[in-house]
C-alpha cells in the first residue's frame, strides 16, 4: 500500500492517447504527473494485436497527412517521431463491377491538377498499361480500368466541378468552415451543387470511411474538416499499427510516469482511490478514460452515442492487385465500408511472403460476418477469398463518439479547480481531437496550478513495459 501522502501534483486517469498527450505538456512544465491506467499496455481503442508476426489493429482509424499532424509535433514534440505510411494517392472506387481510381491533389499546381487528376484524363503511356491489366508493384498503385461514362464520379464536367469545390475546401480557413451552418453531413452534401452520382458515389462512401459513420449523421462543419483535410493530404496509417502511437508517446515520457494495470475506483480534486494502492493525493486529477468510463467515476458527465465498429483481419500469399490503395464500395453492395491490403502500405504488419488485407464494417455487424465479409471482399476485389485465412474479428461496439449536430467541438474540459476531463469526447472524435483535446486540459491545470515546480515520485507502482 502507498502511504497517505502528498504523492503527485497532477494524477491522469486513462493512458489513452488525450492523457498521454496531456501528460507530456505537464511534465515539460515540471509538474509531477502520474499517469494510471486500469489495463496492462497503454492505447486504449488505439490498440494493436500481435498475432503470429501480423499486427492487428482492433480499430482501423484512418489517418490523414500532413493534415492530421501538423499540430502534433507543435503540441506534442514527441509525435515529431511517429513514421507514418500513406496509402496511394485518392482512393479507389468499386462500382458496377469495375474500379475507378479518385485522387484529390493540391499544392503548386493549384486547381487545374485536382481537376485533371480527378477527371483521370491517363496519359497515352498510361492508356497502354490499363490496356494491359493491373501488375501489382509492392508499394506503388496500379492502374485501373476507368469507365467511360466516369462512374461513380460523373461525367468529365462533373469530375471537375468536383475537383475545383475540394481544392477550395482545401484552401478554405478552419474558422471559416466552423462558423458554415450546421447540418448533419448527409443533408448538408445535397445542398452543396454537385451532382447526385458525385455525391452517392464518392463523398458519401469516403465520408464515411473518414468519419465511421455509414448514415452521416455526423456535423457538416465536422465533415467539413474532414474532407479539407483529405484534400490536402493523403491517407495514411502509423508504421507498425494504431498502437505505435500511444506507445511512443508513454514510452517517451519520463520513467515512472506511466503505471499500468491499477484501477481508479473513486475521484475528488485533491485524490484518486485505486483497487491496488489505496489512495493517491494530489493537486489536480485529469479523466482521460472513454466517455462511458468517466460517466461512471463522476455521475452526471453526458455519454454520447456511439458508432460501432468491426475490423476483420485476413492473410493470404495471392494478395489482389490493388498496390497500396485504400478500396471504397460506392456501390454499397455489403457489409464492407473500406478495405485495404495494409501490407502494401506498411510491410511491417505482415511476415515477409504474407499479405494482411483489413476490412472494415461500420455499423452493427451482420450474422455470421466473417462470412459475409469474405463474400462481399470477393466482389471488391475480383478474386476469390475461399482460401484466406481470417486471423481476427475485432467488434468495438463504443468504437468512435457520435457528433450529430448540433456539435461543440470544444466542450469544457474544466470542471472544476481541481478536476478536468478529456478525450475525444470533448473535442472531435478522431485521433487529432483526442490530442488537442489533452492539449486543453493540461493548458487549463496549469493555469490554475500557477507553478512549474515538480516533487519526486518514489512510490512501488508498476511502470509501462519499454520496447527494446
Amino acid at each position: 500500500m502507498l502511504e497517505p501522502a502528498y504523492q503527485a501534483d497532477v494524477v491522469v486517469v486513462g493512458a489513452g492517447v488525450a492523457g498521454l498527450s496531456a501528460a507530456h505538456r505537464l511534465t515539460s512544465a515540471g509538474v509531477t504527473t502520474v499517469v494510471l491506467e486500469a489495463a496492462q499496455g497503454v492505447g486504449g481503442r488505439m490498440a494493436t494485436e500481435e498475432v503470429d508476426g501480423f499486427r492487428l489493429d482492433r480499430i482501423g482509424r484512418l489517418l490523414t497527412a500532413p493534415s492530421a499532424f501538423c499540430p502534433g509535433p507543435r503540441l506534442t514534440p514527441a509525435l515529431g517521431g511517429l513514421a507514418l505510411r500513406a496509402f496511394a494517392p485518392g482512393v479507389l472506387l468499386h462500382s458496377g463491377g469495375r474500379h475507378h481510381r479518385a485522387g484529390a491533389r493540391t499544392g503548386s499546381r493549384g486547381a487545374l491538377h485536382a481537376v485533371r487528376a480527378l477527371a483521370g484524363a491517363p496519359r497515352p503511356a498510361a492508356a497502354t498499361r490499363a490496356a494491359r491489366g493491373p501488375a501489382a508493384v509492392p508499394g506503388r498503385p496500379v492502374s485501373v480500368p476507368r469507365s467511360r461514362s466516369g462512374a461513380p464520379l460523373g461525367t468529365g464536367l462533373d469530375q471537375a466541378r468536383l475537383g475545383a469545390a475540394l481544392t477550395r475546401l482545401a484552401g478554405t480557413p478552419v474558422d471559416r468552415l466552423m462558423a458554415r451552418p450546421e447540418l448533419p453531413a448527409g443533408q448538408a452534401l445535397a445542398a452543396r451543387g454537385l451532382p447526385a452520382r458525385t455525391v452517392d458515389g464518392f463523398l458519401r462512401p469516403l465520408l464515411a470511411a473518414l468519419l465511421c459513420d455509414p448514415d452521416l449523421t455526423t456535423s457538416s462543419r465536422c465533415a467539413d474538416l474532414a474532407l479539407r483535410a483529405f484534400a490536402g493530404g493523403r491517407l495514411c496509417l502509423p508504421e507498425g499499427g494504431a498502437g505505435a502511437l500511444p506507445e511512443l508517446l508513454a514510452r517517451t515520457l519520463p520513467p515512472g510516469t506511466v503505471r499500468t494495470g491499477v484501477r481508479v475506483t473513486a475521484v475528488s480534486t485533491t485524490a484518486v482511490s485505486t483497487a491496488e494502492h489505496g489512495e493517491i493525493h494530489c493537486r489536480a486529477v485529469l479523466l482521460a478514460t472513454d466517455a462511458r468510463a468517466a460517466a461512471e467515476l463522476l455521475p452526471g458527465l453526458r455519454v454520447p452515442d456511439f458508432h460501432p465498429v468491426t475490423v476483420v483481419h485476413h492473410t493470404t500469399d495471392d494478395p489482389p492487385a490493388t498496390g497500396a490503395a485504400l478500396l471504397l464500395d460506392a456501390d454499397r453492395g455489403g457489409p464492407v465500408a473500406h478495405t485495404a491490403v495494409v501490407s502494401r502500405v506498411d510491410p511491417s504488419r505482415a511476415p515477409a511472403g504474407r499479405a494482411l488485407v483489413s476490412s472494415t464494417v461500420l455499423g452493427p455487424p451482420p450474422p455470421d460476418v466473417d462470412t459475409a465479409v469474405r463474400r462481399h471482399l470477393a466482389r471488391l476485389y475480383g478474386t476469390s477469398t475461399a482460401r484466406w485465412e481470417t486471423l481476427a474479428v475485432h467488434h468495438t461496439a463504443e468504437a468512435v463518439p457520435a457528433m450529430r449536430p448540433p456539435h461543440d467541438p470544444r466542450r469544457p474540459v474544466r470542471l472544476m479547480a481541481g478536476l478536468y476531463v478529456c478525450g475525444d469526447h470533448r473535442d472531435t472524435s478522431t485521433v487529432h481531437g483526442a490530442l488537442h483535446s489533452g492539449h486543453r486540459a493540461s493548458a487549463a491545470i496549469l493555469a490554475d496550478l500557477g507553478t512549474t515546480g515538480s516533487r519526486h515520485l518514489s512510490d512501488p507502482l508498476p511502470s509501462v513495459p519499454r520496447a527494446a
